[in-house]
């Protein structure tokens, strides 16, 4: 790999030497960081290294908190601690709220014409606004409880007859990542659809696709890293795709409008497009970035983050029997658990906050920074991608006890809203860009984390031990589990 990068530079170094020699001079007081190689600048710090976010973190213990990196022709600064995040994300929150964007993103995302990647400015104060009042307000989630009640029903169901048939054992990632993609799919478009195995797998592909960390975007102004790279062709071939998958669902959405159906979120987006068509604010294309947006934040975010509650629970056995306890003996002898029984579950809602320390779904966030602003002393110069390293923040141990230990119980002394804001704690972002989702990936994780609790005793196969499983991560959009986690499932029956 070393070899790799060093054969990109010696390729890429007379067109970057000419133009770092015709660029105009800036003197910055940057903020500390490692030592650089001409051309690929801190890449080679990142090698071999481990995870981006781990590295990243590693870096950060050396050169402070504020740390500077050229990652090939991107300047970028990476935050690793709360009081820098608090600057960043509070302080000068108008001057990071630009969420920084590859250019394959742009590809992917309809040119940044999506929430999630548009500048900042008046046509995403327009996209924030619809979805906070339209899509995902309190009102709007509320609504969707039946979709949620059904497909959580629907996949404990499955795991039963998959254990049954399966000698006791079930893929539960498969399970979780399905049960979640159902409930995404029908609160914004009304139903499934046929090819919906299919369309998953191309969601997946733009997470793989939009990380940073690839030559097509390290070096955006090189055709020979992007041919090397293969990135941008990916990313074309993947939106055409999803181009066509959503093209037809609006068309077919708009064939079955009148049915008398509940109203689902893409009605609503369709229905302020007519009643807007005359000031083109709300075009066709935007509408299909804003449905990508609300399938890819929407699935695989909340997946992985159920998925690696049951890993932290199957590694911990101790509060895997705290959780099951509670649930079991607050609701005992019930069918099923419904949304009405979770304010009850004191605990488990300690046991999502815990998983979300440890495993923010988006381990880095990225902004960009708008105007060029001074942190601690130090420059951020207009354009920098800043990177807040939100695996580090639930890590750093200056502000958690055994930062590293999986201990649901420390939130219990912890006054709520300080826990769910503070800035050692921000799974969901901060500032103008925090996550408008929250509340619907909550409401998902909570009913689903429930009912498998109270349903099913979990344990590894084969006589696998706790400490035998393996938390390997795979680095992305987000931190997924590297193995699926395969686990032996027996049906719980009440005594009543």
């Amino acid at each position: 790999m070393v070899s790799y990068y060093l054969l990109l530079s010696l390729l890429l170094f007379p067109f970057l030497l000419f133009l770092k020699l015709t660029s105009p001079k800036h003197k910055y007081r940057l903020p500390p960081g490692p030592w650089t190689i001409p051309i690929i600048g801190s890449i080679h710090h990142l090698i071999g290294a481990g995870h981006p976010h781990h590295a990243l973190r590693d870096l950060s213990r050396q050169y402070g908190d504020l740390m500077y990196l050229q990652l090939g022709e991107i300047p970028s600064v990476v935050v690793s601690s709360k009081e820098a995040a608090r600057e960043v994300l509070k302080t000068h929150d108008l001057a990071f709220c630009t969420r920084f964007a590859h250019s394959t993103v742009k590809i992917l995302y309809y040119d940044g014409k999506d929430m999630g990647f548009a500048p900042y400015g008046e046509h995403w104060r327009e996209l924030r606004k619809i979805c906070v009042l339209e899509l995902l307000s309190s009102k709007q989630v509320q609504s969707f409880r039946s979709i949620r009640d059904e497909e959580v029903r629907s996949m404990i169901q499955w795991i039963s007859t998959s254990a049954s048939s399966s000698g006791g054992i079930v893929n539960l990632s498969e399970g979780l990542l399905v049960m979640i993609n159902n409930v995404v799919l029908r609160a914004i478009m009304g139903n499934k659809f046929k090819d919906q195995k299919k369309a998953l797998n191309d969601v997946l592909k733009v997470f793989d696709l939009i990380t940073g960390f690839n030559l097509a975007n390290l070096f955006p102004s090189s055709g020979i890293a992007n041919m090397i790279s293969g990135t941008k062709r990916k990313a074309k071939e993947c939106h055409w795709t999803l181009d066509q998958l959503l093209d037809s669902i609006i068309q077919e959405h708009r064939a079955r409008e009148s049915d008398g159906e509940v109203e689902d979120l893409l009605r609503v987006l369709l229905k302020l497009h007519d009643e807007t068509s005359e000031n083109n604010s709300l075009t066709p294309d935007i509408i299909k970035a804003v449905i990508l947006d609300l399938i890819t934040a929407g699935t695989d975010t909340t997946a992985v983050t159920l998925d690696w509650t049951i890993a932290e629970l199957i590694k911990n056995p101790e509060v895997m029997q705290k959780a099951q306890t509670e649930v079991r003996q607050q609701l005992q002898g019930r069918d099923y658990i419904t949304e009405s029984d979770l304010d009850k579950l004191n605990f488990l809602h300690l046991v999502i906050k815990e998983t979300l320390r440890l495993h923010p779904p988006g381990p880095l966030l990225p902004r960009e920074c708008r105007e060029a602003c001074t942190i601690f002393g130090y420059d951020i110069p207009k354009g920098a991608c800043v990177l807040v390293n939100l695996w580090a923040l639930g890590r750093d141990s200056k502000h958690w006890k055994n930062a590293d230990e999986f201990k649901p119980d420390r939130f219990a002394d912890m006054n709520s809203d300080v826990s769910l804001n503070a800035m050692e704690f921000i799974p969901f972002g901060a500032g103008r860009r925090s996550c408008p989702g929250m509340s619907f990936g909550l409401a998902i994780l909570e009913l689903a984390l429930a009912n498998l609790l109270y349903h099913f005793n979990w344990e590894l196969p084969c006589g696998m031990k706790p400490d035998e499983l393996d938390m390997t991560e795979t680095f992305g959009f987000t931190t997924r589990k590297k193995s699926p986690l395969l686990l032996q499932a027996q049906r719980y029956i009440a005594l009543t």
